[in-house]
């Protein structure tokens, strides 16, 4: 506690902005700040040990945990720094858990900071885990802000893992990596939103093995591109039993945005059940009047149908 005590007003706010923390969080957490840790909480059920190496942790999750969260942000505020972890979580059968992860860069120089994280899940049997995470910018300095996430999932039997990721404002690069392998019963649901603008640029990867009967996923991605952003969509999915899986990105293209949407079903197993969607496009002008003619200026009516939109 007396690391997150010594954090400075920048650092707080990016710690609000990516894990909603507004002071010391209840449960385990782990926080790392300018790539050292800033503070540590185990709880009776949760363990967060460094690796070895001191670039990652280990997350254990005992065996029928339940409603208990863990949080591990990581924020940066020195221009030109480069950060790496890796951290792994190990979610014990029957557990029940939140775990908040995501990374702030606040980028007041001329130089390049960036962070790239892995992280590795392994959810037992029948386990139901809600992870979060945010990615966040600010800072008027020249220098970028970029992050690359890697997230590996591994689901045994009958488990449940719902992912959010959230990247709605000040990230100028980023490559997003997510690789899944279910086993019998288990469920994915991720549900991405993103804002790019100006020159940022935004690559979003999935690929998803169904491989045991009964296996479920679904992928959904939701996304504005405004003045000369680019972003990529990428779901794959591979249907490798009987099973079910759904893909489907939607997004609205603005000013001199670019946008591509790649989706690939592969059905390995006569019982695979895969759909695929992709939908781009502009705001509708009546959406913009209808909003005009309750009183608001064309910059707020695009404003609400593009928050309303990313909700």
């Amino acid at each position: 506690m007396a690391g997150i005590a010594n954090m400075d007003s920048i650092q707080m706010r990016l710690l609000e902005e990516v894990a909603d923390l507004h002071e010391v969080p209840a449960g385990a957490y782990n926080i790392r700040a300018n790539g050292q840790m800033a503070g540590r909480v185990n709880s009776a059920n949760i363990e967060i040990v460094s690796k070895e190496d001191g670039e990652g942790i280990d997350i254990r999750i005992k065996a029928g945990t339940k409603h208990e969260s863990v949080h591990i942000p990581v924020v940066l505020s020195q221009s030109g720094m480069s950060d790496m972890v890796y951290n792994d979580f190990y979610i014990g059968d029957d557990a029940d858990v939140v775990i908040v992860a995501g990374c702030g860069i606040h980028n007041g120089g001329d130089k390049d900071s960036k962070h790239d994280g892995l992280h590795r899940f392994f959810v037992g049997r029948n386990a139901k885990v809600k992870y979060v995470e945010k990615h966040y910018g600010s800072g008027d300095g020249k220098g970028r802000r970029i992050m690359n996430p890697q997230t590996e999932v591994v689901m045994e039997a009958g488990s449940y893992m719902e992912m959010e990721m959230v990247q709605i404002k000040g990230v100028d690069s980023t490559k997003r990596m997510t690789k899944a392998r279910l086993d019998a019963g288990a469920k994915l649901m991720i549900r991405e939103r993103l804002l790019t603008h100006g020159n940022q640029f935004a690559e979003s990867s999935f690929v998803v093995n169904l491989n045991g009967e009964d296996s479920s996923a679904n992928v959904i991605s939701r996304s504005v591109a405004k003045d000369d952003s680019v972003q990529i969509f990428n779901a794959e999915i591979n249907g490798n039993a009987r099973c079910a899986g759904h893909s489907e990105c939607d997004a609205i293209i603005m000013d001199r945005a670019r946008i591509s949407a790649i989706p690939k079903i592969t059905a390995n197993n006569t019982d695979a059940a895969l759909i695929h969607e992709a939908a781009i496009g502009k705001i509708a002008g009546e959406q913009i009047i209808k909003l005009m003619t309750l009183g608001l200026t064309e910059e707020e009516a695009e404003a609400q149908i593009v928050n309303g939109f990313l909700k």
